[in-house]
């Protein structure tokens, strides 16, 4: 068979047309951005209806310099309050000098809490020594108590993990619930981490862009049991207060949530890093908003200001369709809650106020 130089023009031209077709439709999960035709309202807040105070905010940085800019940050955002719960090492010397820092720039802005100090954990003596230390940073001017994952999944002694309810830590439980300050507690990550890496994942992505957050090929903890541990810890220390950092990681399951809420009367949520839990079901999250009003603080975790926009738009409007922080979270889209003013008011400070000592009430409408 021949071919003319017109034929054969025309068929390397189809040959190349074909290859083009056969990549796109090839194209990878994470190059998949498709550019939505809908057409709806759009409200693209960057400030809060109302001050709010950010719970769950991690600040390591509070020289001059920082502290004159966030707030500015926080005048942009209307945020009243920002309380700095470090991740780990926040105890000791370093809460005296950030709470005297951030007091000396604005003592009505800023707040701080500590941390547990795990440091020899196997001494006789470290329960009393624990609380001493957490008892120390509360009168150094620490307003809370923040505890990371790492107790549960990272933290070992002699014998193995340390579960998140290990005896050895209720003595710094009982402190806090004398000084009625609360603890932010982080306790595992979401269920969909702990899941086989397959087609059914809703984290799919999240497990192959952080690779690091895959806990299904590990055997020394399920999810189950890590929170299990958790909600054994709150039901222990009836006197004292919890807040649940990232919904408790039960925004899939609010039945349960609620469930929680409902028989443990010290425990609070904060809603950092979950807004495509919340935002995938709106009339769900709505009604749980509305009804545990009372129990909800707002904490953004990871501190980004572009991104507070997304929350104020979730809680604020009733817009439909919108974009996440992050993709791989969840590859669906977000739908407002369009909240009351009085949930709203309650969300974003007034359950902060009520649960916080000593923060000052200034500038936050009744």
């Amino acid at each position: 068979m021949t071919f003319s130089h017109s034929n054969l023009r025309r068929f390397s031209c189809a040959l190349l047309a074909s290859v083009v077709v056969s990549s796109a439709q090839t194209i990878s999960i994470e190059e998949f951005e498709p550019k939505s035709t809908l057409r709806v309202s759009e409200h693209l807040l960057t400030r809060a209806k109302f001050p709010f105070i950010d719970v769950h905010n991690h600040q390591r940085d509070v020289t001059p310099g920082k502290l004159d800019q966030l707030i500015r940050d926080m005048d942009a955002l209307n945020m009243g309050i920002l309380i700095n719960s470090p991740v780990g090492g926040g105890s000791g010397k370093w809460v005296a000098d950030a709470h005297t820092a951030m007091k000396a720039r604005d003592a009505r802005r800023f707040a701080v809490m500590t941390n547990i100090d795990y440091t020899n954990l196997e001494d006789p003596g470290y329960p009393a020594r624990a609380a001493a230390q957490v008892e120390a940073d509360i009168k150094a001017g620490a307003i809370g108590l923040k505890v990371w994952k790492h107790l549960g999944m990272l933290l070992f002694d002699s014998k193995g993990r340390v579960p998140v309810d290990d005896p050895r830590f209720d003595a710094v439980w009982e402190v806090c619930a004398k000084y009625k300050i609360p603890v932010l507690i982080h306790t595992a990550d979401p269920w969909g981490l702990f899941q086989p890496m397959d087609k059914y994942n809703e984290r799919w992505l999240e497990l192959k862009l952080r690779a690091g957050r895959n806990q299904s090929n590990q055997h020394q903890f399920t999810w189950e049991q890590l929170i299990n541990e958790q909600h054994n810890l709150f039901a222990r220390h009836p006197n004292t207060l919890f807040i649940n950092a990232h919904l408790g990681w039960l925004g899939h399951d609010l039945g349960k949530l609620g469930e929680l809420l409902d028989r443990l009367p010290n425990v609070n949520v904060e809603i950092g890093a979950v807004t495509s839990e919340i935002g995938r079901q709106p009339r769900a999250s709505h009604r749980f908003f509305v009804k545990y009003q009372d129990r909800i603080l707002f904490g953004k975790d990871a501190y980004n200001v572009a991104e507070y926009g997304v929350y104020f738009r979730l809680l604020e409007t009733d817009d439909d369709y919108f974009d996440p922080i992050r993709k791989y979270h969840g590859i669906w889209k977000l739908y407002g809650l369009a909240l009351p003013d009085e949930v709203l008011k309650k969300v974003y400070y007034k359950n902060a106020l009520r649960l916080f000592p000593g923060l000052s009430s200034e500038g936050f409408p009744e």
